[in-house]
C-alpha cells in the first residue's frame, strides 16, 4: 500500500499535464482530489506503519518505510503542496496551466518517493524525478529564452551534486551487495567516507548550500507558485531532509558532522548578507531559504536531526505564503523590485497575511519560526558557545532581510503618491496563502511546552536544553536586526539596486568566482580538447583515410597491371587453343570415322566379288580352306 503514496500524485500529475486547456475550476477540483488523497494516504500510512518492498531482481529490490522523521515530512509535503498548487490553479497564467499543475503534482509525488525511500536506489529514482520536474517547471514559460537557460543552469548544478549520490550508491553496493540504508553503518575506511561525503555533497547541492547557492536565483525564472513549492516542500527541502534522515547512519563517518556545520554556517551567513542586499523580492526570499536550510545543516551537524526537521516543517509553512505573497505583489505592481512596491494600502489583506509569515522568517518570539530557530541555537550551544553565537548572528541577519521585505513590499506610502498596483486578487485566489498562514499561526503553539514535547515525542527525540543567557542574547540579536532593517528601509530603500551592493547581492560575487575558477577553465579545456581533436585525432583519422585511399589506388593499379593482364592473357591463350582445336581437332575427329567408313566400304566391295553365284567357285574356296587348315595343323604339330 505504501507505494500508492508516491504513485497516486505521480500518475495523476502525468495525466493532468497532458489534458490541455481546462478551466481553473476543473483544475482546482483535480488538485484538491489528488493531493487530498495523497495527504489521506500519508496519514493512513503513518498511523498503520505501512512498509513496501518491490523485488526487481534477485539482487535489486526497492523498499519504502516510515521512520519518525520521514513520517512527519510525508504529511507536511502534500499539506503544503495542496495549498500552493491550488493557489497556482487560481493565479498563474492560463497559458499551459494544465501542464504546470500536472507537473507540480508530479513534483510532489517525486518528493514523497524521496521521503519514504528506505534504500539508496529508491531514493535515487525519486531524486532524479524531482530534479527533472524542477527543470521543466523553471522552464515552464519556455517562449522566453532566458527561462529554459535558467532551468538548464539549475538542472546542471544540481545534477553535478547528484554525482555524489551516485558515488555513494556504487560504494555501498560494492561493499554490501545491497542498497539498504542499514548497510551504511557496516562500512569502514574509504568506502564509508565516500558514502558519507557523497550524500552530503549531493544534499548540499539540492539545498542550495555554498558553493551551489547561485542556482536558487536562476530558479526564480519559474512561476511564483513553483518557487513556493520548490523552496518550501520539495527540491530544496529534500537536501536537508536527506541528511537528517540518514544522520543515524552517517554520524560515525569521520568529519561528517563538522563538515555539515561548516557548510550550514557558511551558507546561513552568506545567504543572510545576500538577502539583505537583494532588491528583488523573490531573490531575497530565495537567499533566505538557503540561509534557513543552513540552520538545518548546523542542527544536524550538532547531533539534532529531528530539530532540523521541525524547523523544516515550520519553514515550509511560512516560506510558501511569502513566495505566494511576492507573486501577488509582483503581479499587482508589474515588478519585483522592492523599492517600487509598498502596496500596503492597495493589498491590505495580503499585507496582513504576510506579516504573520514574516514573523516566522524573522525569528520573533511567539512565532513558529522563532521557536524552531531557538531550538537550533540550543542545539548549537551543546557543541560550543561560539557556534551558538554565530547562529544568533545569522538570526539577526534573518531579522534584517525579513524587516526589509515586509516594509518595502507592504509598507504604506504617502497618501498623495500614485498607486502602483494594477490588479488585486479575488478572495478565491487568496485561499491558498490564507491556509498556509493559518498553519504558520498554528505552529506558534510550539512555544507551549506540552505542545513542543508532543512534537518531540512524535519525532522520537528530546529537545535540547539551553541557558537563559543565550536566550537573552538571541532576543537582543533579533531586535537589533529589526532595528537595522527599519533603518535600511528608511534611509536606503533602494539598497542593492545599483552600485557595489548590486554586485554583492548576487551571492557576494560567488557566480563570478565560479565563472573564473571553474567555467572559464572548463571552457578553455574544452576548446583545447576540440583543437587537439581537430589537429591530432582528426589529422590521424584523415591520414589513415589518405593511406587507405593510396592503398586502394595502388591495389587498383596492381589489379589492372597484374591480375587483369593475367586474366586477359589466359583469355588470349584460351582463344588460341580454341582456334588450334578448331583447325586440327576437326581433322582428327572427323577423319577417323570417315577413314573407317571408307575401309569398311572397300572391304565390302572386295567381299562382294567373292560372291559370284557360281558353284564351282565355291568348291574351289572350300578346297582352298581345307588345305589352309591342314597346313596350319602340320606347321603347328
Amino acid at each position: 500500500m505504501l507505494w500508492l503514496l508516491p504513485l497516486v500524485p505521480i500518475l495523476a500529475g502525468a495525466i493532468i499535464a497532458t489534458l490541455g486547456d481546462r478551466s481553473r475550476l476543473s483544475l482546482g477540483i483535480m488538485t484538491v482530489a489528488t493531493l487530498g488523497t495523497t495527504l489521506l494516504l500519508a496519514l493512513l500510512g503513518v498511523s498503520q506503519d505501512w512498509t513496501a518492498t518491490l523485488v526487481w531482481t534477485d539482487v535489486i529490490r526497492l523498499s519504502a518505510a516510515f521512520v519518525p522523521v520521514s513520517a512527519a515530512v510525508a504529511i507536511m509535503v502534500p499539506t503544503v503542496a495542496l495549498a500552493v498548487v491550488f493557489h497556482a490553479t487560481q493565479n498563474e497564467s492560463k497559458s499551459g496551466l494544465a501542464r504546470l499543475i500536472g507537473l507540480m503534482i508530479l513534483f510532489t509525488g517525486g518528493m514523497e518517493l524521496v521521503v519514504v525511500a528506505n534504500d539508496l536506489l529508491t531514493l535515487l529514482i525519486g531524486w532524479e524525478l524531482i530534479g527533472a520536474c524542477s527543470w521543466a517547471l523553471i522552464s515552464h514559460k519556455w517562449r522566453k529564452l532566458d527561462n529554459p537557460q535558467s532551468g538548464l543552469y539549475a538542472f546542471v548544478v544540481t545534477r553535478t551534486g547528484d554525482l555524489g549520490l551516485f558515488a555513494a550508491l556504487m560504494a555501498l553496493f560494492t561493499a554490501t551487495g545491497s542498497f539498504d540504508y542499514a548497510g551504511i553503518q557496516s562500512l569502514g575506511g574509504p568506502l564509508q567516507w565516500i558514502v558519507g561525503f557523497g550524500i552530503l555533497f549531493s544534499a548540499a547541492s539540492k539545498a542550495g548550500q555554498v558553493p551551489f547557492s547561485p542556482w536558487l536565483f536562476r530558479a526564480m525564472a519559474g512561476p511564483t507558485s513553483v518557487s513556493a513549492l520548490l523552496h518550501a516542500a520539495t527540491l530544496v527541502a529534500a537536501g536537508a531532509y536527506l541528511v537528517a534522515r540518514l544522520h543515524p547512519q552517517l554520524a560515525e563517518v569521520p568529519g561528517f558532522e563538522a563538515t555539515a556545520i561548516a557548510i550550514g554556517l557558511t551558507t546561513a551567513l552568506a545567504g543572510g548578507i545576500t538577502g539583505i542586499l537583494q532588491n528583488h523580492a523573490k531573490r531575497l526570499l530565495a537567499a533566505s531559504t538557503s540561509a534557513q536550510l543552513g540552520f538545518m545543516f548546523v542542527a544536524i551537524g550538532a547531533g539534532y536531526p529531528s530539530i532540523a526537521v521541525l524547523h523544516m516543517i515550520v519553514h515550509a509553512t511560512f516560506k510558501a505564503p511569502l513566495f505566494l505573497s511576492a507573486g501577488i505583489a509582483g503581479d499587482a505592481a508589474g515588478t519585483y523590485r522592492l523599492d517600487r512596491l509598498r502596496l500596503g494600502r492597495e493589498l491590505p489583506v495580503v499585507a496582513a497575511l504576510t506579516i504573520i509569515a514574516i514573523a516566522g522568517l524573522a525569528g520573533l518570539v511567539g512565532s513558529g519560526g522563532g521557536w524552531s530557530k531557538e531550538e537550533i541555537i540550543k542545539a548549537s550551544e551543546h557543541t560550543g558557545f561560539w557556534l551558538a553565537l554565530t547562529v544568533m548572528a545569522g538570526g539577526a541577519l534573518s531579522a534584517i532581510y525579513a524587516t526589509r521585505f515586509q516594509l518595502l513590499a507592504y509598507g504604506r506610502r504617502d497618501k498623495d503618491a500614485d498607486s502602483r498596483a494594477t490588479s488585486a486578487p479575488g478572495w478565491v485566489a487568496l485561499i491558498g496563502i490564507a491556509a498556509l498562514t493559518m498553519m504558520t499561526l498554528t505552529l506558534s503553539l510550539l512555544w507551549f511546552s506540552p505542545v513542543a514535547e508532543t512534537a518531540a515525542a512524535a519525532l522520537d527525540t528530546t529537545l535540547p536544553k539551553g541557558s537563559t543567557l543565550v536566550f537573552g542574547l538571541s532576543l537582543l540579536f533579533v531586535f537589533t536586526g529589526i532595528a537595522i532593517g527599519v533603518y535600511l528601509v528608511r534611509y536606503h530603500p533602494a539598497l542593492g539596486a545599483t552600485g557595489p551592493a548590486a554586485i554583492a547581492s548576487d551571492w557576494l560575487g560567488l557566480p563570478k568566482l565560479i565563472d573564473i575558477v571553474l567555467v572559464r577553465p572548463a571552457d578553455a579545456i574544452a576548446v583545447a580538447a576540440a583543437r587537439m581533436d581537430d589537429r591530432v585525432v582528426d589529422r590521424g583519422i584523415r591520414g589513415t583515410a589518405a593511406c587507405g585511399d593510396w592503398l586502394a589506388r595502388t591495389a587498383a593499379k596492381a589489379d589492372d597491371r597484374v591480375v587483369d593482364r593475367g586474366v586477359r592473357g589466359t583469355a588470349v591463350f584460351g582463344d588460341w587453343l580454341a582456334r588450334v582445336g578448331n583447325r586440327f581437332g576437326e581433322a582428327i575427329t572427323d577423319g577417323i570415322p570417315e577413314a573407317s567408313a571408307r575401309l569398311t566400304d572397300m572391304i565390302g566391295q572386295d567381299l562382294r566379288r567373292l560372291q559370284t553365284g557360281l558353284s564351282h567357285h565355291y568348291y574351289a574356296y572350300i578346297i582352298g580352306g581345307v588345305f589352309a587348315i591342314f597346313a596350319i595343323l602340320v606347321v603347328g604339330a
